[in-house]
């Protein structure tokens, strides 16, 4: 077997498992789960039409680049969301079956495992995804720790550079989760100066890039941040976006990547061999979703409503701001997070996930320790009534 499997720690939902092991939440109650970031809004119906409409499309294989019209449908919405000039459909963009299996496999990619000390660099708290997938391309991971007074997402200068010497992919999350920061221009600067320097490629995850709250000013995206710079061939950059938060459909696994065509071209060669085609019906209905704005704007519209309720609500027991994107809250405990999420749990029958479990040790901080994660992605009533449960359960420490 894989040794670098036995590397792997718990998923931070195992250990919720375990920490509610023989916990009893009160049976008056209606539980109300705001630990997993699941969208939960209705998928649009012209979304699902598509892929009804394309069933019979199942009796082909389809190919692993992906079919012209997706491949256009992406970078034509990429073109128009991130103001980019440039971007070949053919070169630079393939489809994936959702942005979690891709950054995954991307690790495979990158990594070079003929190269001592590989390393791979990723914000802490962090999406697990990128730890396992440094342990098990055989790289080592190493953490920038992110607290919300840091403001943005990635500091570098907590690594030295003989660690950044070493170093072959770097993940960054932004909109990042689970602060809910987003990258600024001059920080992508310094990434990108980084990256010149050192060779690494920067895998930028943008999962939450449309769940923002102000129309006037969505979050920069990595390509747009590149071409503001004047690297419009994106090199070493490759971008993941996905489908599933942007138009609540997480069941069809429908995302992209972008970004350097020399690094794609290497990718696909490992996604031909992987089997990871996506499914033609999906590919159809992925195009009806990307060629549409006006449900992403009714999405982002019913986000900004439960937050600013849910703000209101808790902003009267503990201090509490809206995020600049991402559907999440990361709250300040006033007691250890997992016992926070445990009583809360048995008080008040809410599920929420503690910080600590989204990160790791790094430099004797654990960025995620005092602090949990609320996820409202449920109905807005659902999310109102989490609110003042949790609001009456703050007040206890007052």
């Amino acid at each position: 077997m894989n040794p670098d499997l036995s590397r792997l720690q718990p998923y931070p939902f195992q250990k919720l498992s375990a920490l509610f092991q023989g916990a009893q939440s009160p049976a008056t109650l209606t539980p109300i789960n705001l630990s997993i970031g699941e969208p939960k809004h209705d998928t649009p119906a012209f979304i699902r039409q598509a892929l009804t409409d394309n069933l019979d499309e199942l009796a082909s294989y389809p190919a692993t680049l992906g079919s012209d019209a997706l491949r256009t449908s992406i970078a034509g919405w990429l073109a128009r969301r991130h103001r980019l000039s440039t971007l070949d459909p053919a070169s630079q963009v393939l489809p994936v079956n959702g942005s979690r299996e891709a950054l995954f496999a991307f690790a495979q990619t990158v990594v070079d495992r003929n190269r001592a000390g590989a390393r791979v660099v990723m914000p802490n708290p962090f999406y697990q995804i990128y730890e396992g997938a440094a342990l098990l391309a055989g790289a080592q991971p190493e953490f920038l720790n992110h607290l919300p007074q840091d403001g943005s997402p990635i500091d570098p200068a907590q690594l030295d550079e003989s660690t950044w010497a070493h170093t072959q992919l770097l993940y960054v999350c932004s909109p990042n989760n689970p602060t809910g920061a987003v990258m600024r221009l001059q920080d992508w600067k310094g990434l990108f100066e980084l990256s010149d320097r050192h060779g690494f490629v920067i895998a930028s995850d943008e999962c939450y890039s449309e769940i923002y709250f102000d129309e006037a000013a969505p979050p920069l995206g990595g390509l747009q941040a590149a071409q503001a710079l004047g690297r419009t061939d994106f090199r070493r950059l490759v971008s993941f976006g996905s489908l599933s938060k942007r138009s609540n459909v997480p069941g069809m696994r429908s995302g992209y990547v972008a970004g350097d065509a020399r690094v794609l071209e290497r990718f696909l060669l490992y996604r031909t061999y992987h089997g990871s085609a996506m499914n033609p019906a999906v590919q159809a209905a992925s195009v009806a979703a990307w060629e549409d704005e006006a449900h992403v704007r009714a999405n982002r519209t019913l986000y900004r409503e439960k937050f600013e309720a849910v703000v209101r609500i808790l902003s009267q027991v503990t201090q509490v701001q809206m995020p600049e994107a991402a559907f999440y809250l990361w709250l300040r405990t006033p007691a250890e997070d997992t016992a926070f999420a445990r009583r809360l749990y048995e008080t008040y029958n809410v599920t929420v996930l503690p910080g600590s479990f989204l990160a790791r040790e790094a430099r004797a901080v654990n960025p995620g320790r005092g602090f949990v994660r609320v996820a409202l992605v449920p109905a807005p009533a659902q999310c109102i009534e989490g609110a003042q449960r949790l609001a009456q359960f703050y007040s206890r420490y007052a």
